[in-house]
């Protein structure tokens, strides 16, 4: 029997099946029908859900593969449900931002297969149907980019294909020595080798080295993280929405799901090596965005900033001398941090889709005087801008904070030089601020036209959901503090 999980996830299936067979004239209409029963049913996901229990809820399980322990095991705790909610409301913000020439029916079926394999991704709870599901989503991803991006796209989806290519050939590898050493390729029974250690001698070291790689190009972290500024400038603004604000949550879940929970010794060591990766995304990806004069490139950049924010806190609490409030403290910034970055950087990208569909350019001296043809885009532009810094009210604020609060405890030297990120990243957004909103209205700009009605009807909610959680993330805690209370025990 096809249970609710099954359910949201087959349902972006079913859209991309209907619009390869249908051939409907407004394709984007289609799919944003589909996205709207994947998120009434992600929804109801989120109704059935029992806050107080920290455990997988909502549990299928059936007979797949028997002969190599491969299951359908798919569940939900608080962080796979926030993802999910994340993909629900990240991929209907992406189809209303695509333009007309990438519109068309084979780009909005290729972002339903997208959406379907990241909901399998973040509640499979079986390695062989999580990797299936995890390079399912690879895939469209590589052909949105190659087909429908812009210049160098080729260059691009290469880049894109080769660095996922060998990053999950080296996961693929640690958890096939895995299996042949334990036998199961069950989430949950690893976890719980995981404490008394799970492989030994140099093999283990191995396990660890392919799962960490394949997680950290995903993710990207630092110096794996090339790919990333080429792959999102030249996607059109729709895939470049939603691989920072949903498929980049892949490598961090991938993370805190797996890494973790199954080689918590070995993080014990490594955890310096770890932490000064960490910093140097954080620190080098600002000044990186500092010096970009394309827009797209600038926000890229700074989403490899802040996705190390969510790292450092979860490295930081790896040492078992941290006291658990700070754990729990820093293990929270981390799952809102995710949940807000996926939101302010989706927005960020549709603001320059905006700016570049007006324009026919996203340099940023291709614009100035912004705010005297166009104040509300200016407007609402910078409260985004403000939540990617962190300003106190506004989403960004709360997740950084935690994550910063709990890890001054355990790192504080490394949490240190981490802060100057957020000196580099105000400092970014003050230039950009300043170039395209201030000063004489630039020539090539004097017949902008305002957001008109259509542009509204999408920016508003998601500005005032910023508003929200920034004023009240109560509502977001809820979804996943027993959640963080259960994974804070792996370093006691």
């Amino acid at each position: 029997m096809v249970g609710l999980i099954s359910i949201v996830i087959l349902i972006p299936l079913a859209g991309a099946i209907a619009l390869y067979i249908g051939q409907p004239r407004n394709a984007r209409t289609v799919a944003l029908i589909f996205n709207a029963l994947s998120a009434f049913y992600a929804a109801m996901l989120w109704q059935k859900f029992d806050v107080t229990a920290p455990g997988l809820q909502i549990v299928e399980r059936h007979v797949w593969i028997p002969s190599i322990g491969a299951e359908y095991l798919v569940g939900v705790d608080g962080l796979s449900l926030l993802l999910v909610l994340l993909t629900s409301l990240v991929f209907p913000f992406a189809f209303s931002a695509q333009s007309r020439s990438a519109g068309e029916r084979g780009a909005c079926a290729l972002m339903l297969v997208m959406q379907a394999a990241l909901y399998g991704t973040f509640t499979a709870q079986n390695f062989v149907l999580w990797f299936l599901f995890y390079e399912m989503s690879l895939v469209p991803a590589f052909l949105l980019i190659k087909i429908y991006g812009g210049e160098n796209r080729d260059y691009a989806a290469v880049k894109f294909f080769i660095y996922t290519f060998f990053g999950s050939v080296a996961m693929l590898l640690a958890f096939l020595g895995i299996y042949f050493s334990k036998g199961t390729f069950d989430f949950a029974t690893l976890a719980g080798l995981g404490k008394s250690g799970l492989l030994t001698g140099n093999v283990r070291w191995i396990a660890f080295a392919g799962i960490f790689l394949g997680l950290a190009v995903k993710v990207p972290l630092f110096p794996f993280h090339t790919w990333l500024p080429d792959a999102y400038q030249t996607a059109p603004t729709g895939v470049s929405m939603v691989l920072t604000g949903a498929l980049s949550k892949m490598g961090v879940y991938g993370f805190i799901r797996l890494l973790v929970p199954l080689f918590p010794n070995e993080i014990k060591i490594v955890r310096p090596w770890l932490l000064g990766l960490v910093v140097c995304s954080i620190v080098f990806a600002p000044l990186a965005a500092w010096a970009q004069r394309d827009l797209k490139r600038m926000v890229a950049y700074l989403s490899i900033n802040h996705l190390g924010y969510c790292l450092l806190g979860l490295f930081a609490i790896t040492t078992s001398t941290s006291s658990l409030i700070d754990k729990h403290a820093a293990m929270s910034g981390v799952f809102l941090h995710i949940f807000n970055h996926g939101i302010t950087a989706a927005a960020l990208f549709y603001f320059v889709g905006l700016l570049e569909q007006r324009r026919g350019l996203r340099g940023i001296d291709d614009f100035g005087g912004l705010m005297q043809r166009t104040p509300l885009l200016c407007g609402w532009m910078s409260v985004a801008m403000f939540s990617s810094l962190g300003l106190p009210g506004l989403n960004g604020f709360v997740g950084e904070f935690l994550i910063f609060k709990g890890s001054f405890a355990t790192a504080a030297s490394f949490t240190a030089i981490a802060v100057l990120g957020l000196l580099f990243t105000a400092v970014t957004f003050m230039r950009a601020i300043q170039s395209l909103f201030s000063g004489p209205l630039a020539e090539s700009c004097s017949g902008f036209s305002d957001l008109i009605r259509s542009e509204k009807f999408v920016i508003v909610p998601v500005t005032l959901l910023m508003f929200a959680i920034g004023i009240n993330p109560q509502f977001i805690f809820n979804i996943f503090n027993a959640t963080v209370v259960q994974m804070a025990r792996l370093f006691v």
